[in-house]
């Protein structure tokens, strides 16, 4: 099995600071691999890498065994990369519908078709297992779980095949976390492989097959998520060393 993604020895300076320091992770079909770390470890300066927001200095990026450049966030998407941030970057004045097809909106001449976009964003809810009391209501008006499942809608109807999600349940109660957790499993069933940055070890445990932690720029390393404990995977964070008798987890642990 091809990993999905593979980036190689990714380095980025900003000015005087080492952003990124020969930085290697992959993901494959159907896995989540969990991205840990404190504030300015560097995580969520290489996802903005993957999804185009940043250029690497150097380093090579493989989508599937093929070699590719992405200098923008439209690379990403012709790529089947979608991003889900902390923000969402829903647009709280507009609906359901108009948010999933946001700036990839179809059309019927010169008018928008907005009968196709909503059997659309209804299906691709369907698919996910979620119901919205209704799919005109202004997001601004959705609980936190229903906007996260918009936003996970708009990734999924573009067919994302690789998913990177920022802190997907930050401002979630319980049970809207439970809700998002059984997206993230769904999705993983039909084979997205999941980059999944978060601070709650309990959501990376429930959810995570691998889990990379970085510090200053640089992989610590990557361990099994059901062969580390909290405490491992801690002093990974705070001490920038691997557990001891940690297996090296570079592909999916086979069964």
């Amino acid at each position: 099995m091809k990993p999905l993604v593979e980036m190689k020895n990714i380095c980025l300076r900003f000015g005087g600071n080492q952003a990124l320091d020969n930085v290697s992770v992959n993901l494959y079909p159907g896995e989540v691999v969990g991205l840990l770390g404190h504030n300015g470890a560097g995580k969520s300066t290489l996802i903005k890498v993957l999804s185009g927001a940043y250029r690497a200095d150097s380093g090579q990026i493989f989508i599937e065994g093929r070699a590719v450049e992405i200098n923008n966030p439209q690379d990403a998407q012709r790529l089947g990369i979608e991003t889900i941030y902390q923000n969402l970057a829903l647009a709280d004045n507009l609906d359901a519908v108009a948010n999933i097809f946001l700036g990839r909106e179809k059309r019927r001449g010169f008018a928008l078709d907005e009968e196709s976009m909503e059997l659309e964003a209804r299906q691709v809810l369907m698919r996910l297992r979620v119901q919205i009391p209704s799919l005109r209501l202004p997001v601004a008006q959705m609980s936190g779980g229903q906007r996260q499942t918009v936003a996970i809608g708009r990734a999924i109807q573009f067919k994302a095949r690789i998913l990177i999600m920022d802190e997907p349940t930050a401002a979630l109660g319980p049970e809207e976390t439970r809700k998002v957790g059984e997206l993230i499993r769904a999705l993983k069933a039909e084979g997205v492989g999941i980059f999944l940055i978060s601070h709650d070890l309990h959501d990376v445990f429930d959810l995570a097959d691998r889990i990379t932690v970085m510090k200053n720029g640089r992989v610590v390393g990557t361990v099994y998520a059901h062969e580390v404990s909290h405490d491992d995977v801690l002093g990974m964070i705070i001490g920038g060393v691997m557990p001891k008798n940690a297996r090296p987890a570079e592909v999916p642990r086979t069964p």
